[in-house]
């Protein structure tokens, strides 16, 4: 029996360090409350197990909204970025998105630092074996070796390590991401408190030696120089320090695949669990799109201070000698060395339908999840969970109403609304395309959306606010300088030289936004607008452009908010209402929603039940 000691008292513990955890506890210890955080490697904090980058489609809008609401995955990312491009500039503003590529080891390291000197925070290495509760509600967290961080409220963001197991071939070995030991201790006490726990699986590729790649042979890849970066903190736009490649594979990489397919635990039986549909591995992409002959790789620099190259869009759990022929069949690594060899690994998480929208454990009051316990896939995702949950923690602890951001208002709203009232079956992925009002909740709209949210929540800083507020008068100021009227005479002339039919009447610069004019061409003409930085005057340009349709989807968002605002008493008893069916019933009974909006997002409820329910409020 190991003797229990006290590790001390907190307000928060958090359980993990990755960038769901690392979220939870800043939001935490920067709105006032004594936080912990307990990981298993001080190494691991911050980790960016797979991919080292941050954003990507939709994904970069899940960024800028952290940043918004005060988080830090932004700034850390603006800091120790090698190169940074938009995506998606061919297509509309709404689903244009930004990416970073990441300095791995810089990022890790910038994010430990700013932690370690965040007042209110204790970070501490050990293992979660328990969580303690007391009539309903969290009391504290036993570790491994006896200690117990007594708290109030405890946020769970494990990753990927709870009983975790990697796979490569037929070799199946008990361990987390990139080496660091599995969390084997905490599963069971998870069950035994109501959590559904599944398996899930996700995959990474093969890291190789830079100075065995013939880069010559592949597409480069430079970064944007203009583009502003993630935090709203920062003006001047990143410089690429490190290209990418791009490579391809081929016939000869298919038919490596293909012959050893019976040696790949995806397809011999020895993976059972679910992985990502929108991340495949190799093989799964090389038998699920026969009909293409080849498939697109990035080839990353990890980071400025080393030599591995991460191979994008290769990941496999295929044994190493048939890893080593299928990467040097591809175009410049004819002679590659593998320095990392790929693997799969597989992980145990919750059934998100447990969850309150806050994020809070309906059985256990005080207990947060957050990232892939979760079910969700990337450090975005994560990261996104972890401010929320965290700041839902800290404002039930200080007595204020939890912040809970609708799908009109923020992606994360979207996400974590996905989560806890369809749930998942496989890691989730956050796109785009689940974003019903995303022309509304682009990313350069992001601190007018959120900002100020934050700001209320106690987390948004005076500086940072100060920044929104000046940003937000340069955006009016935009918007009005725009509407400055210019002569038929040069309107005309300024349309003409562009191709664009001419006009008769006097235009405002607003009306040849609309026309197909860019801001950019009518500040090189005009010299409009004035006093105003270039991220305030893209929104005013994109709030042009798009005026009509976003008029609107406003008017789409406020039938929508009539049934988000009719609220579901949380002690209804459903199997009394005469005229829902039975699978509605048992769905509404599970997830409990707290709206009739939520109510209809409800995999298995249909809007005859949904007419029921407001018969039976009325």
């Amino acid at each position: 029996m190991i003797p229990e000691f006290s590790e001390g008292q907190f307000d928060v513990v958090v359980v993990g360090a990755g960038h769901a955890g690392c979220e939870a506890a800043l939001a935490c210890a920067r709105t006032g409350l004594k936080t912990a955080m307990l990981t298993l490697n001080l190494d691991s904090i911050a980790f960016m197990a797979c991919n080292p980058s941050v954003g990507g489609t939709a994904k970069g809008h899940l960024v800028r909204e952290i940043d918004a609401l005060g988080g830090e995955m932004g700034i850390n990312a603006d800091k120790t970025a090698l190169q940074m491009r938009m995506l998606n500039v061919g297509k509309g503003a709404a689903v244009q998105s930004l990416r970073c590529q990441s300095d791995k080891h810089a990022y890790h390291t910038e994010m430990k630092r700013t932690l370690e000197h965040t007042p209110n925070l204790r970070i501490l290495q050990g293992e979660a074996a328990e969580i303690l509760t007391e009539d309903g509600r969290v009391t504290g967290i036993k570790t491994t070796y006896g200690g117990i961080l007594y708290c109030r409220a405890a946020i769970l963001a494990t990753g990927v390590y709870l009983n975790a197991e990697t796979i490569t071939g037929d070799v199946k070995q008990r361990s987390g991401p990139n080496g660091f030991a599995p969390a084997t201790a905490l599963t069971e006490n998870l069950i035994a408190l109501g959590y559904g726990v599944r398996r899930f699986k996700t995959g990474t590729p093969a890291r190789l030696d830079g100075r065995t790649v013939d880069f010559g042979e592949c597409a480069i890849q430079y970064g944007d120089e203009d583009i502003m970066p993630f935090s709203f903190m920062h003006d001047a736009p990143v410089k690429s320090a490190l290209p990418c490649y791009l490579t391809y594979t081929n016939a000869r990489t298919h038919e490596i695949i293909l012959s050893n397919l019976d040696r790949s635990p995806l397809y011999n039986g020895t993976i059972q669990s679910t992985g990502p549909r929108y991340c495949p591995s190799i093989e799964t992409k090389v038998v699920r799109f026969s009909d293409k002959d080849r498939h697109q790789l990035f080839l990353e620099p990890e980071g400025a201070d080393t030599l591995e190259v991460y191979v994008q869009g290769m990941s496999s759990s295929l044994p190493h000698d048939v890893q080593r022929d299928m990467y040097r069949s591809v175009k410049g690594l004819e002679n590659c060395d593998i320095m990392r060899y790929a693997y799969a690994i597989e992980y145990d998480c919750i059934d998100t339908l447990d969850l309150y929208p806050t994020l809070e454990f309906k059985k256990v009051e005080g207990l947060y999840t957050a990232g892939q316990i979760n079910g969700t896939s990337g450090y975005e995702e994560a990261a996104a969970q972890g401010l929320m949950a965290g700041l839902n923690a800290s404002l039930k602890l200080r007595g204020k109403p939890p912040l809970i951001l609708g799908r009109d208002e923020a992606y994360i709203g979207v996400m974590i609304d996905d989560l806890v009232t369809k749930g998942t079956d496989e890691p989730y992925r956050m796109m785009t395309s689940r974003a019903e009002h995303r022309l509304e909740i682009r990313q350069d709209n992001a601190d007018f959306r959120l900002t100020q949210k934050g700001y209320d929540c106690g987390l948004v800083t005076e500086e940072r606010y100060a920044r929104y507020l000046e940003r937000k008068k340069e955006y009016e100021s935009a918007l009005c300088q725009l509407n400055g009227r210019v002569s038929a005479a040069d309107a005309d002339g300024f349309l003409r030289s562009l191709g664009m039919e001419g006009t008769e009447k006097p235009l405002t610069y607003a009306d040849m936004i609309r026309r197909g004019a860019s801001l950019k061409q009518l500040k090189e003409r005009f010299g409009v607008p004035v006093n105003c930085g270039a991220g305030a005057a893209q929104s005013a340009e994109i709030y042009i452009r798009y005026e009509g349709y976003l008029k609107k989807g406003l008017d789409r968002i406020k039938q929508a908010r009539k049934l988000e605002e009719r609220r579901l008493p949380p002690d209804i008893d459903y199997e009394k209402i005469g005229g829902l069916r039975l699978e509605a019933r048992e769905k509404l009974t599970k997830i409990r929603p707290a709206s009739l909006g939520q109510a209809s997002r409800i995999p298995g409820v249909n809007p005859a039940d949904i007419a029921v329910l407001i018969l039976y409020l009325k």
